[in-house]
């Protein structure tokens, strides 16, 4: 949460008050309304039920003075600042993961990439789940987190090139008790690996940038003005970072290991097409989000 204020408890009229205010401001803003419960919950620690229940009680104990809420919420209003980054925290699956502008907020389609590494490995019979894993670009460390729950005797290893998101990754990774189970590197994709690894990673997921250079400018205002363009700039097609990953990963990928990505509509064709042509991959498939939308891709080193 950005800035701190004094805990104090306030009256539900004038908190009632408050959220109507916030509501007819958020529609005429095009904002969507869930946002000012969110941020009740996440910055005032105001539970559910309280709001289920209409705020009935006499007075109502907030985390935060109103002034500090109403300061947070006017943000939001006027420069678009996203609401996670307001409350400094977002959802991702079952966990509560510390975001700063230094990291892209976890998304969740997003969160399918772990569902799709598991039933990949599930399909193979090589002990998959078993070894080293390498999430590049790991940013709030969402990927890496993801795959040390699912994976319990994986050993997974976390790579970015921004030292602001590391810390942030480092601290998500400490919070949910995965410290011992990550290993942080700061560098470019593969690079600050230990060469020992070559040829001996289980899988390799990765959400990279893939925004065209020329369309980040028309991105929502939340993402273009607010969120880390290092991030979201993939080149002049959008396909430079995963060219980049179709290259480098049979190096580091063990015989059978997964290669599964995140990607931007209307990429898949592409992508499928630069494994093809890499020769290192079989079984190369395209993966819809549940918007139907073909989000990932997914293959395994020969």
């Amino acid at each position: 949460m950005t800035g701190t204020a004094e805990s104090q408890p306030i009256s539900s009229d004038d908190l009632w008050q408050w959220r109507q205010q916030a509501q007819r401001a958020a529609e005429a803003a095009g904002i969507p309304a869930a946002e000012i419960d969110w941020l009740l919950q996440e910055v005032a620690g105001l539970d559910r039920l309280t709001l289920r229940l209409g705020l009935r009680q006499d007075s109502v104990p907030l985390t935060c003075s109103l002034a500090h809420l109403d300061a947070l919420w006017q943000r939001r209003l006027q420069q678009q600042v996203p609401v996670q980054y307001l409350a400094g925290s977002a959802p991702w699956r079952q966990f509560r993961l510390t975001v700063t502008p230094a990291v892209l907020i976890p998304r969740p389609e997003t969160e399918l990439l772990i569902d799709l590494a598991v039933a990949a490995v599930r399909q193979t019979n090589l002990g998959l789940a078993h070894g080293h894993w390498a999430d590049l670009g790991t940013g709030s460390g969402a990927i890496a987190i993801g795959l040390a729950d699912v994976f319990p005797n994986a050993t997974i290893h976390a790579i970015d090139a921004s030292e602001a998101a590391l810390a942030v990754a480092q601290q998500n990774a400490q919070q949910v008790g995965f410290e011992q189970r990550i290993r942080f590197y700061h560098g470019s994709w593969f690079e600050p690996l230990p060469p020992d690894l070559q040829g001996q990673l289980s899988g390799m997921v990765s959400n990279p940038p893939y925004i065209p250079s020329a369309l980040i400018a028309d991105l929502q205002p939340e993402v273009a003005q607010h969120e880390p363009h290092v991030a979201l700039d993939g080149g002049d097609t959008g396909l430079d970072c995963i060219r980049h990953l179709v290259t480098t990963a049979p190096a580091w990928l063990r015989s059978g290991g997964l290669w599964l990505i995140e990607l931007m509509a209307g990429q898949a064709d592409a992508v499928a097409e630069l494994l093809d042509a890499e020769g290192c991959y079989h079984s190369i498939q395209i993966h819809a989000d549940l918007a139907g939308i073909q989000r990932f891709a997914l293959a395994y080193r020969k």
